[in-house]
């Protein structure tokens, strides 16, 4: 199993500086999407098991360049209510004190900007204009739910990019994710970091929102079949 991989800070300002050309960038998936096949639906399209959405795909669907273990600053919460799993959705606070486990798909501008438009229900259709992001570090794109565009800062050459809501974990009322969508997110933890469905059920019942619906030993008991780690996407030749 790979080791995590922290991302390379930010410039010494507190922004990152924008290369040349950005052709790629690192999704930092911390949720459901941690999960390579439930990931595979927004690149190809499809209903993922237990969703009640079929998702249009990407304008390329081809699969990430590579893809690996990464560890974020911040905190998973739950809030808000899904209408994909019904019950909470994942957010990334990133101003809170925490490390944060994810994945990283090596994606297409292009790409990212298609998970993007189909995490706010949008057809894919255009890319978005990373500048702001890129150059300060955070683009609040709109009040939604996941329009706040985060760089945490850069992997092998690439910012590593992700969204969340534009509130912070203390600013909304917590909400439990549903079984189907622990499932997923604990598939993808166990997939991406190796864990064991105790040690992903102590991370998720720590996890503001999923307490008290969800104790460590009810989430351990509802993941311990699905949760095993399965194949992770070739990296580059």
């Amino acid at each position: 199993m790979t080791a995590p991989r922290a991302p390379e800070p930010l410039g010494a300002d507190g922004s990152p500086s924008r290369p040349p050309a950005v052709t790629h960038v690192w999704y930092a998936a911390y949720g459901s999407n941690t999960h390579p096949e439930r990931f595979r639906h927004y690149l190809a399209g499809g209903r993922p098991p237990g969703g009640r959405r079929e998702f249009p795909g990407c304008r390329d669907p081809r699969p990430p360049r590579c893809s690996t273990p990464l560890l974020l600053r911040g905190r998973l919460h739950f809030a808000t209510e899904s209408a994909v799993w019904t019950g909470g959705r994942a957010f990334y606070d990133p101003d809170v004190d925490g490390e944060l486990p994810a994945r990283g798909y090596l994606l297409t501008v292009s790409q990212f900007s298609d998970v993007a438009a189909q995490e706010m229900y949008r057809t894919p259709e255009g890319d978005l204009d990373l500048t702001g992001v890129l150059t300060r570090g955070r683009d609040r794109l709109g009040p939604g739910r996941y329009e706040t565009l985060v760089c945490a800062g850069r992997l092998d050459g690439h910012p590593v990019l992700t969204f969340t809501a534009p509130w912070r974990s203390t600013e909304v009322p917590p909400n439990p994710p549903s079984a189907a969508y622990l499932r997923h997110i604990a598939a993808g933890l166990s997939t991406t970091h190796g864990w064991s469905p105790h040690r992903t059920a102590t991370h998720l019942a720590a996890c503001p929102g999923v307490h008290p619906r969800w104790s460590v030993q009810a989430i351990a008991e509802l993941l311990a079949p699905a949760a095993r780690p399965g194949p992770v996407p070739p990296g580059p030749p």
